[in-house]
């Protein structure tokens, strides 16, 4: 068993859960959403919110924090950007007209999955759509992006993939890929029968992998639409994944995160301690970080699949985290942001592994080793 992790400040300013947090890519900023309808930012110099961001009418469902810009999507089917320095409403998107799933910031473009069916592209400064990607017949819930540059160079394709290419998940049991110069549908992703919870892109293979509720995780070719490989193990919903290193880890209803090696579809480890759903996966410099629905998070050694240390606190469901330098985020539907000393966690020789068999590949939940900089914060 691991040993329990120590809180370094909690921040419990939100009035109702936290949905998701974001990390700016700077590292210098935090960015929280909630049921209370708004959204806080917060310094990791010294865990202080730092602006409160007023104005939706509806609970926040997720957010983005870029360097120099907040975007937030809530139930009030409207997206805003703000100013990360003043706090200021920038702007606001008007056009879903249901619940805004997730939003995602790329290339300069916004987009956006609603209830309504539809996913969106908007013009940042402006706030206007560019495209509507019509055709699931569900609700959707997710979002990747390849850009021009990381598609393959092709004349004859130069100017469908111009704009590149926007993958969504559903809950119609599929997930579609769209060209986003044009709006058209490239391909539909068949094969699951259940609901796409997640989906994580790797764009130097033009692979994308989609999580459902039928159990399994499948690897796609985006630009054939083929079905690669299915990864079958999973007992229950897979609710998240993580990609890195060429390893798949997925997290599971079934209280079990997996790892696979996404070039075969193996399993080589299972990390079994969570007492209920798996809800959130991060790795970093070496730690696979885990949130549950059991209010724990857990830090597992990567490699060999130990388990390092619980973080005890939360009193409902983890639904997102982050870390960054020495300290993990965890962010709660209990409505607390908690900041959690990771110092100290070391990698552990993998244990042996027997080779493994040969296979036959055939509810909603809420998109490495290094020294880091020591942790400035004093404990609360």
């Amino acid at each position: 068993m691991g040993s329990s992790g120590s809180a370094l400040r909690v921040c419990a300013d939100h009035r109702g859960g936290i949905n998701w947090l974001s990390l700016s890519p700077d590292g210098q900023r935090l960015l929280t959403g909630s049921e209370d309808g708004t959204a806080r930012l917060w310094s990791t110099v010294d865990g202080q919110c730092c602006a409160l961001l007023q104005g939706h009418e509806s609970y926040v469902t997720f957010c983005q924090l870029e360097d120099e810009a907040a975007f937030t999507c809530s139930a009030d089917c409207t997206i805003r950007r703000w100013d990360v320095r003043t706090g200021q409403c920038l702007q606001v998107y008007r056009g879903h007209t249901s619940i805004v799933n997730r939003i995602l910031v790329a290339n300069d473009q916004l987009f956006s999955s609603s209830y309504d069916r539809t996913a969106r592209a908007w013009t940042v400064d402006k706030g206007q759509v560019s495209k509507e990607f019509r055709g699931h017949r569900n609700c959707v819930l997710t979002l990747a992006y390849s850009a021009p540059k990381d598609l393959p160079s092709d004349p004859c394709l130069e100017a469908a993939m111009g704009g590149g290419l926007l993958v969504t998940g559903s809950t119609d049991d599929t997930a579609k890929v769209w060209q986003v110069a044009s709006g058209c549908c490239h391909q539909t992703l068949r094969g699951h029968t259940g609901a796409v919870l997640c989906l994580v892109l790797d764009v130097s293979s033009h692979t994308a992998f989609t999580g459902s509720t039928d159990a399994t995780v499948r690897a796609w070719d985006i630009l054939s639409g083929e079905q690669l490989r299915v990864f079958r193990e999973h007992q229950g919903s897979v609710i998240c994944l993580e990609l890195t290193d060429r390893l798949l880890y997925t997290g599971s209803a079934d209280r079990t995160v997996k790892c696979w090696l996404v070039d075969t579809g193996e399993r080589v480890r299972t990390f079994p301690a969570h007492r209920h759903s798996v809800s959130a996966l991060k790795y970093h410099a070496g730690t696979l970080f885990t949130g549950s629905g059991d209010a724990c998070a857990r830090a597992f050694d990567a490699q060999s699949g130990v388990l390092q240390r619980v973080f005890r606190g939360h009193t409902f469901v983890i639904n997102c985290l982050q870390v960054h330098g020495q300290v993990l985020y965890t962010a709660s539907h209990d409505g607390a942001l908690r900041l959690w000393d990771v110092r100290g966690l070391q990698s552990v020789p993998p244990l042996p592994r027997r080779p493994a068999a040969k296979r036959s590949l055939s509810r909603l939940f809420s998109n490495k080793v290094a020294c880091a900089a020591p942790v400035s914060l004093q404990p609360a």
